[in-house]
């Protein structure tokens, strides 16, 4: 069977240096004695030095072609090649409920929304790895007080610890993405609740970085309408001087218990 035709509107860019596959695929042995399900392996790069490990292997892959590669590649994998979209999937059925490994050399354009999938599914997933945008991977291992630090800092190291492994540079890929890559690895923290309301949180996380230079006193305005204006002192204090990308995750979940405050006492009134 001839080779894999890109496609640009899946967002493929084929990594075609073994070397660096390898490296990839070794990724996932900081996090033994799990099972591995791989997203989008298109023809395999990373699959073949995944398959020879000694733990349970499926892929998933929504590019039919592919799938058919794959088939005709990897004839052990037959019954573990998934053709599905990782997205719509539902992860509890992957492994029949048990913990897997992810990893994967995923689309740039959906990458995001594979790690909040992932987020939503923590208690299945304790460890991800894989090659992604370098400038994600920035944002998701950035500190408070960097330039990096935004709501995907916030809310992934909420839950993982993120490393970012190494750089990837454009020329091993087919076709060569205009941009660099990084691999990274996030293993689930010891957090299981994190002391607020959890979508308050997100709410509030994503409303103060959508106006990232502003104060907080400013940015957390348009969380109340006018009839529910909170009092004087929630915006007199210290904390609302400051800007998003100085605070903690810890201080969100503060903010987040304060902003409740606030919406309970207009609800409760």
């Amino acid at each position: 069977m001839k080779q894999v035709r890109p496609k640009k509107n899946l967002g493929q860019h084929f990594l075609v240096d073994l070397n660096i596959a390898r490296r990839i695929a070794d990724t996932v042995d900081a996090c033994p004695d799990l099972p591995v399900l791989e997203v989008g392996p298109g023809m395999g790069v990373m699959t073949q030095y995944l398959v020879d490990k000694p733990r349970p292997l499926k892929v998933v892959e929504i590019d039919r072609e592919s799938v058919a590669y794959l088939n005709e590649h990897f004839p052990r994998l037959r019954e573990n090649i998934l053709g599905e979209d990782f997205l719509r999937m539902d992860l509890t059925r992957v492994f029949d409920g048990q913990p897997f490994v992810l990893t994967g050399n995923y689309p740039y354009d959906i990458s995001s929304q594979i790690f909040f999938k992932m987020l939503d599914n923590r208690d299945l997933i304790p460890c991800c790895t894989g090659m992604i945008q370098r400038e994600v991977a920035q944002r998701m291992a950035s500190a408070p007080g960097t330039k990096a630090y935004g709501i995907l800092s916030v809310l992934m190291q909420a839950w993982y610890d993120i490393e970012y492994l190494f750089t990837v540079d454009e020329d091993v890929f087919n076709p060569p993405p205009k941009v660099k890559s990084a691999v990274i690895r996030m293993t689930r923290n010891a957090v299981q609740h994190l002391g607020c309301d959890e979508q308050l949180f997100k709410r509030v996380v994503k409303t103060v970085f959508n106006q990232r230079r502003k104060m907080l006193r400013v940015s957390l305005r348009q969380l109340f309408s006018g009839a529910a204006a909170p009092s004087p002192a929630f915006f007199d204090d210290a904390m609302m001087t400051r800007r998003p990308e100085q605070l903690s995750i810890d201080e969100f979940v503060v903010l987040t218990n304060r902003v409740e405050e606030q919406l309970c006492s207009h609800t409760n009134n």
